[in-house]
């Protein structure tokens, strides 16, 4: 029986399931798992193991095969007769998740929603690497993108002018077309940039591959990775005992001890 704490509205919430790893979802969202009354999942983006932390009388819905429309048609039928319904999304809702129309198609409903914010992909490959993307006096930029496919990108993000700014380029949904990824990307970036292939990020089976530049296309295509596939393009890649060697060049001043700030003055 739930308690008064564990109550939810009847309405959607659209959680972010994060990359893969169960133990990465956020506190809310495991909150929101064990108690929701309904759960729609993208079974083929995320991990079965993730729906253990569900109630056992939950109503489970894979919604892989099942059109824009007929998810909708569930979720408001279901708030409709007074159920908690979750959407579980891979990654982070705000990046490509598609739930834009699903908004819009709620909200003309009348059906209530909540989203709850997961951790996207490019944040636990960097984690995985043991990499800062924004590393001082080397790269402060991150870039979000993908090339165009089945959905395309507008004129003015198109990849090689996103490149031109050589800051830390996160690449998604881009493993079918890779060979035209990576030429894009060598107008701009030295061929032997190193960049990381991640493949799965949080799942059991994950892998990662840091390669040149130029040997992006060469070993997406060895390994067969079509899908579920990201690329992490960034300066920060290269950082090495060098970037610390000489006097603290590349160090942060957030924590340097001739840095003062609100809350603590400077050492000198």
């Amino acid at each position: 029986m739930k308690s008064n704490l564990s109550i939810m509205n009847s309405a959607v919430y659209i959680v972010g399931a994060g990359p893969g790893d169960p133990e990465l979802l956020t506190v809310k969202a495991q909150k929101l798992l064990a108690n929701g009354d309904v759960i729609l999942f993208a079974d083929s983006l995320i991990p079965e193991e993730i729906l253990h932390l569900c109630r056992e009388d939950a109503e489970i819905i894979p919604t892989a095969n099942k059109t824009l429309e007929e998810i909708i048609e569930l979720m408001m039928e279901r708030v409709r007769s007074h159920k908690s319904v979750i959407r579980l999304h891979s990654g982070d809702p705000s990046l490509y998740s598609a739930i834009h129309e699903q908004m819009q198609l709620l909200a003309a409903a009348n059906i209530p929603f909540e989203v709850i914010p997961g951790i996207s992909a490019f944040q636990a490959a960097a984690a995985k690497l043991k990499i800062e993307l924004t590393v001082p006096g080397l790269v402060q930029t991150i870039i979000l993108t993908r090339i165009s496919g089945r959905t395309e990108v507008p004129a003015s993000e198109e990849l090689a002018t996103l490149a031109a700014h050589q800051a830390s380029l996160c690449l998604y949904l881009s493993a079918r077309h890779i060979e035209n990824a990576q030429a894009k990307l060598l107008e701009h970036y030295p061929a032997d940039t190193p960049i990381a292939i991640c493949f799965r990020i949080g799942w059991p089976d994950e892998k990662i591959m840091v390669v040149p530049l130029n040997e992006m296309a060469k070993c997406t295509q060895e390994e067969n990775l079509m899908r579920t596939t990201l690329y992490l393009i960034s300066p920060a890649l290269s950082q090495t005992k060098e970037l610390w060697s000489k006097s603290g060049q590349r160090r942060s001043r957030l924590y340097h001890p001739e840095h003062s700030h609100i809350f603590r003055s400077s050492h000198h």
